[in-house]
């Protein structure tokens, strides 16, 4: 065990000696507290003001894209980069099996999208605090949420997304070697879902059900039981836990198995 935790500490020292990583939690932290800050100041003329958790849902809702994007970007590069600095060997002639030389690179990953959420989440919040009208607002609905318990709901099921795309990212990394196929695959997805979800709705194809795209913002179910096409959330959840483990399993498969000996 204290092996794979010195494996895991290894992959951590790769993804945050990078200058690049510290720019884009610098970005995330700014952008984060920056859009209470203009909401404050561009509507200080309205009487009502803007609520705590207004501002708190609108900055994280926008900063939520660049924390998603860097996370893939994190992702991409965890096995392709290996192979494009022509580090693998070296890496694998180690005593580690690639089972756990591959476990090792997915969790830093996912240790790199929970500080990045948690920056996202503390910024915003603070920044909120601070250039806010008021302590109230936030989204009403008809399932009794309190605002707060509303955000930090939709914060989680954003979480999901962003977990469900790096793990996309992570999956093209490792059977192409290519950082940018990673990266743009993903982020095309990311953009597009809604188009897929729109054209091929669950309501009027049954089995557009079992696409990724129907599922993969589960918002809905804050304000809803029911999902697109009358599923439920146990089913959505259901139709995500074996992409993931689809997506996990064929980079395992992959990474186990490719020859890098030429």
């Amino acid at each position: 065990m204290g092996e794979f935790a010195a494996l895991i500490h290894n992959e951590n020292i790769k993804i945050y000696s990078r200058v690049r990583t510290w720019i884009m939690l610098f970005i995330l932290a700014l952008m984060s507290a920056l859009f209470p800050a203009l909401v404050y100041y561009t509507s200080r003329g309205d009487s009502s003001g803007t609520g705590l958790w207004d501002n708190f849902q609108m900055a994280v809702t926008i900063a939520f894209f660049l924390n998603t994007i860097f996370t893939v970007v994190v992702a991409s590069d965890a096995v392709a980069g290996e192979f494009s600095w022509g580090t693998i060997k070296l890496l694998l002639i180690r005593p580690w099996s690639r089972s756990k030389i591959l476990l090792s690179k997915y969790i830093s990953m996912v240790l790199f999208s929970l500080l990045s959420t948690a920056v996202l989440i503390v910024f915003a919040y603070g920044s909120s605090l601070i250039f806010s009208s008021s302590e109230g607002g936030g989204v009403t609905n008809q399932m009794s949420w309190s605002p707060a318990e509303y955000s930090f709901l939709d914060v989680f099921c954003g979480y999901i997304e962003l977990f469900l795309t790096a793990a996309l990212a992570f999956m093209v990394s490792s059977v192409f070697r290519a950082s940018g196929l990673a990266i743009g695959l993903s982020l095309f997805i990311m953009f597009t879902k809604n188009i897929f979800v729109s054209i091929f709705n669950p309501e009027r194809f049954e089995w557009a059900k079992y696409l990724i795209f129907t599922h993969m913002d589960l918002r809905g179910y804050l304000l809803t039981d029911n999902g697109p096409g009358g599923v439920t959330l146990g089913f959505s959840i259901a139709v995500l836990a074996v992409y993931y483990l689809l997506f996990l399993g064929v980079s395992w498969w992959v990474f186990s198995k490719r020859d890098v000996a030429a």
